[in-house]
């Protein structure tokens, strides 16, 4: 079995759990703080809860591809890859904004969580319910994003599943280290490093999300003559023609094929293609451009910011 579909959803759920991870482990931590231990059961029944819901999130949407590919068995050659693209867009798009927004609020994510939190206990009898819906949402947010991952290549079976379940242990193991056995991690590199992955992989997404579309496209011309017109390209690139992607940039398929090892791990991990067309490689070079200059800019923000505050807490102490 090829586990290398795995690791891009095992490092994603790793990334977005440890912030699951962390938003729990502050509740825990101010409850104590507040002798507000009983309400714990509120904060695990959140966590219990956002899991399941996740869960039912992905068998809805196997569910929805399944009775799409086959309500009309004509067209399941274009339903399926256009699927994946529509898939992809969506992950692409909650994947950057996590990776950006996270970014910006991480120095604040503590200060919020516990003004959340305070002003939930001001409800004595709402209280419970007001730490549940915290948690449950920040669960549900994290597991939603790999839901919509997962979607994105479900033609590859459950073994994208199986990187995820591995990413969530190893999320909550990072959270009993932080919390219940005081362990120090550099969550400002664990998050740098993780990030960088992150963008890549979407990236990646990108690339497979324009050949899905150009699959279908091309699949639906063959099929019906009226929709010919839809691959332009066609009948401006004789020589290794793509429906709307334009000419092939490289063909490495003999070289370094994108279906055998260590091709296989550069295509899941990184989108690599062993046949590039040239709007898939600008589209790639334009996202690493524009979401990675953002969510550098972010980082360097979050670092600068930092330093100003230790600076300012030295001149204090001084």
């Amino acid at each position: 079995m090829d586990f290398s579909s795995a690791l891009p959803t095992f490092i994603i759920t790793l990334r977005e759990g440890v912030e699951a991870a962390l938003v729990v482990g502050i509740v825990l931590a101010y409850l104590k703080k507040a002798k507000q231990s009983h309400l714990n059961a509120w904060v695990y029944g959140g966590i219990a809860g956002g899991l399941v819901v996740s869960a039912l999130v992905g068998i809805l949407f196997g569910f929805v591809i399944q009775s799409l590919g086959s309500s009309n068995q004509k067209y399941a050659p274009v339903f399926e890859p256009l699927l994946e693209g529509v898939f992809s867009v969506a992950a692409i798009v909650m994947l950057s904004w996590m990776l950006v927004w996270m970014t910006q609020q991480a120095r604040l994510l503590k200060g919020q969580v516990e003004g959340a939190i305070g002003a939930t206990l001001k409800g004595d009898n709402a209280a419970g319910w007001g730490i549940f819906g915290l948690i449950f949402f920040a669960v549900l947010r994290e597991g939603f994003e790999t839901v919509l991952f997962i979607a994105a290549k479900f033609q590859q079976g459950l073994v994208p599943a199986l990187g995820a379940t591995a990413g969530i242990v190893s999320a909550i193991a990072i959270g009993f280290l932080l919390f219940r056995w005081g362990v120090k991690i550099n969550l400002r590199a664990f998050f740098l490093v993780m990030g960088i992955f992150l963008l890549l992989i979407v990236g990646g997404l990108v690339v497979s999300a324009l050949g899905h579309f150009d699959t279908a496209i091309s699949t639906l011309a063959q099929m019906d003559r009226q929709s010919e017109g839809l691959c332009f390209y066609y009948e401006r690139f004789t020589k290794f023609p793509s429906c709307v992607l334009g000419p092939m940039v490289w063909n490495t398929s003999k070289v370094l094929p994108d279906h055998q090892f260590p091709g296989v791990i550069l295509h899941t991990l990184f989108g690599y293609e062993d046949k590039l067309y040239v709007v898939q490689a600008v589209s790639y070079v334009l996202f690493l451009l524009i979401i990675g200059g953002v969510y550098l800019k972010s980082v360097m923000g979050w670092k600068l910011n930092s330093t100003k505050a230790i600076n300012a807490e030295t001149s204090v102490g001084k």
